[in-house]
């Protein structure tokens, strides 16, 4: 009689289907409900959401169909594409402003995420700095790249810099 998390959910929805009162009671605990990442949900929590947020609750969600990166987790990008559809007195505010990168890495984003199939549009921008160009590097395996990234760093300590100055972050560590 063990559940894992699909369980848990797809269980949930039945339990509202065969017992609206139930539901009827988390409806009126959950008024407010905010979902972050909302491109990364898949059906069983869209559908949960609609049940639990219909009647008068208040649903905000928040997410970006450009970065919908879990589909081989079961997300549905269909979600947030599909959103004023399932929620039609939903205001969407598109958040376009960036204020951590410079321009030159908002257009080349913009240009890559364009190309994308399923998607809302929208169109990066910020008050900020333009940016040094970017720069494609290839390599021929990871050890290479590490390598390279050895090389820049050793060259900018030369330069001044001290060791504090770099942070290097990963996705995966395999081995």
């Amino acid at each position: 009689d063990a559940m894992d998390f699909d369980d848990l959910l797809w269980n949930g929805l039945r339990l509202f289907r065969e017992h609206p009162e139930v539901l009827d009671r988390y409806r009126e605990r959950f008024i407010h409900i905010l979902v972050d990442e909302y491109q990364d949900t898949n059906r069983a929590q869209h559908l949960l959401l609609q049940q639990i947020a219909s009647e008068g609750g208040e649903l905000c969600v928040v997410g970006d169909d450009d970065q919908s990166i879990y589909r081989w987790r079961g997300a549905d990008v269909r979600n947030i594409l599909d959103f004023e559809k399932h929620f039609p007195d939903a205001r969407v505010v598109r958040l376009e402003q960036n204020y951590r990168s410079t321009q030159t890495i908002l257009s080349a984003a913009n240009s890559v995420i364009a190309h994308n199939v399923s998607r809302k549009g929208k169109t990066l921008f910020t008050r900020g700095q333009q940016g040094e160009p970017v720069r494609l590097r290839l390599f021929a395996s990871e050890r290479s790249e590490g390598d390279a990234i050895t090389e820049d760093i050793a060259s900018t300590l030369a330069a001044g810099y001290t060791p504090g100055d770099f942070a290097i972050l990963y996705r995966v560590n395999v081995g």
